[in-house]
């Protein structure tokens, strides 16, 4: 059983601005999140009746191979306490208005647990997230612009992440993100995505850390039913069996090790 975290951040979704969690925020952004938050949330509401990743999580809960816990930063503990976060094999992230929200002790826990062996599967707008940038050391910052028709290419039909996927994927409308992105060299290129203003974007891409397993993809905004599209959502379901671990060392601490002569590292 693959036991599956799924993180997101509630901000928009809610549409409840949480005075606590922004304290340190400048007077003007609070002022204009306070009016623009009830609105995204009944935007977003239209497209996703039961949230962002509440689609996907309903996705991947039908999967009987894996375990889901759906939690948010509105949560106590921005909803990763460490009993949860130590007992994750995988762990899906989707954020966007509250990247400096969540605390740099957290994203070491996060950052700790991948080199460990946790995957780590950042979606969409956690481009430039705290963890996903901790973990690979880059910015992760993009060109964008608003929605546009995007065709999403397979350009690795081997990898175990394609399986099941066409040659490509049509998007009717989907947020445009374009090059440069400022992200490590991938380990794989996955997929490539085209938008009709001609840009491009590499849009699946993996990376390995320490023991942990790093896939980023990029459909998913948060008004765009990206995660109602079947082959998105069965790319993230490869995605998870890819980056579960397949193998724990004893001297990783992590649960259920199996301790044997033959694990033993020296060092």
């Amino acid at each position: 059983m693959i036991r599956v975290t799924v993180w997101y951040e509630n901000v928009q979704e809610s549409g409840e601005f949480r005075e606590d969690l922004f304290a340190g925020a400048p007077e003007e952004m609070k002022e204009n999140m306070k009016k623009w938050l009830p609105k995204s949330a009944e935007e977003i509401k239209k497209v996703y009746p039961k949230g962002v990743m509440g689609t996907v999580a309903e996705h991947l809960e039908k999967c009987p191979d894996f375990q889901v816990t759906s939690v948010n930063m509105y949560m106590p503990e921005y909803g990763l306490p460490d009993e949860l976060l130590n007992n994750t094999d995988v762990l899906i992230w989707w954020a966007h208005v509250a990247h400096e929200v969540v605390p740099d002790s957290l994203v070491a826990k996060i950052r700790e647990r991948v080199l460990k062996g946790m995957g780590f599967i950042p979606l969409h707008s956690a481009h430039p997230s705290k963890p996903m940038q901790a973990i690979l050391g880059s910015s992760g910052t993009l060109k964008w612009r608003e929605g546009d028709y995007c065709r999403v290419w397979n350009l690795n039909p081997t990898h175990p992440i394609a399986q099941g996927i066409p040659e490509s994927i049509e998007l009717p409308g989907e947020e445009m993100y374009g090059e440069f992105f400022d992200i490590p060299k991938p380990d794989d290129l996955v997929f490539m995505n085209w938008y009709r203003g001609g840009e491009v974007f590499r849009s699946g891409c993996t990376w390995t850390r320490g023991y942990g397993k790093i896939f980023y993809f990029q459909p998913g905004h948060e008004t765009a039913p990206s995660y109602h599209n079947p082959y998105v959502l069965k790319i993230i379901e490869n995605a998870v069996r890819w980056a579960a671990p397949v193998m724990w060392r004893d001297t990783l601490e992590c649960p259920n090790a199996v301790e044997s002569p033959e694990s033993k590292v020296q060092g």
